[in-house]
Order: structure tokens, then C-alpha cells, then sequence
């Protein structure tokens, strides 16, 4: 059995993200086929115009739930870590 501890008690991220709500969507975005294809055949280039798709679609949270447009996302992460890169 392995024990760990919190090394920074002040530490609110998830995962590295800013929360569990960006960290959700950043990982539908980059592990979906589905939306990895829509994303490379629309030529789409920030979470914006990827909102507009899945509204078009019908598709208004991620599997898990989460909302896309939900207030806590942070959509600057999510445009300078998955669609810039």
C-alpha cells in the first residue's frame, strides 16, 4: 500500500487544469474521435466556433455531464492548450 500526501495545501487545480469542468472538456475535446474529425474537417480553431458545432449537433454537455457552456470552463486554457497546440 502506498500512502501520498498534498504537498501544497493551497493547490485548487485539477490536474493541472484550472478545474474539474476545464479539465472534463479539454479531455472530451482531445481523446473524442468524433470531435478530433469535426475539428480537423470545419477547420475549427477555438472552443468558440467548437460551441457553436455541438449546439448544432444537439450535444449541450460532455458525457460526463458537464456542461459546454458551463461558467467555469476556462476558455482560454482550453484555446492556448488544445486548440494551440
Amino acid at each position: 500500500m502506498t500512502t501520498t500526501y498534498q504537498t501544497c495545501l493551497t493547490d485548487e487545480t485539477y490536474l493541472g487544469w484550472t478545474n474539474y469542468q476545464t479539465y472534463n472538456v479539454a479531455l472530451w475535446i482531445q481523446n473524442d474521435a468524433g470531435i478530433q474529425d469535426a475539428i480537423a474537417e470545419r477547420d475549427i480553431c477555438c472552443y468558440e466556433e467548437l460551441l457553436e458545432l455541438m449546439y448544432e449537433c444537439g450535444a449541450k454537455e460532455t458525457r460526463d455531464g458537464v456542461k459546454w457552456t458551463d461558467p467555469k470552463v476556462n476558455r482560454a486554457e482550453i484555446n492556448g492548450d488544445v486548440f494551440d497546440s
